[in-house]
């Protein structure tokens, strides 16, 4: 069995869209590698649904319904043996629109 340090942080990624989240991982566990972190991840999570039912009418026909959708898909990237140069470089990175991120320390 492997003994990792102590984990230093956590990113979690999110977003409506799964190309521009799977690009942003991407960046991210590049952007870790070069600066000698060790990544875990990116670890995806349960895609949450959020389903709206709307009338399509308002005043009668209450049967005829149309139903829309969003669904938020989820990433986490944990990251072990970080530097100043680490932090650094993840604060100067252009990732894409509309994606989500927290750090935790």
């Amino acid at each position: 069995m492997v003994n990792l340090p102590q984990k230093t942080f956590r990113i979690r990624l999110s977003s409506y869209n799964h190309h521009s989240l799977n690009t942003s991982c991407n960046q991210i566990l590049d952007t870790v590698i070069k600066t000698s972190g060790v990544p875990i991840g990116p670890i995806p999570l349960p895609t949450k649904r959020r389903i709206y039912c709307v009338l399509r009418s308002p005043h009668v026909d209450k049967d005829s319904r149309e139903h829309f959708e969003i669904r938020t898909h989820r990433r986490i990237i944990d990251v072990y043996q970080t530097s100043a140069e680490l932090i650094n470089q993840l604060m100067k990175l252009e990732l894409s629109t509309g994606v989500d991120i927290e750090v935790q320390f």
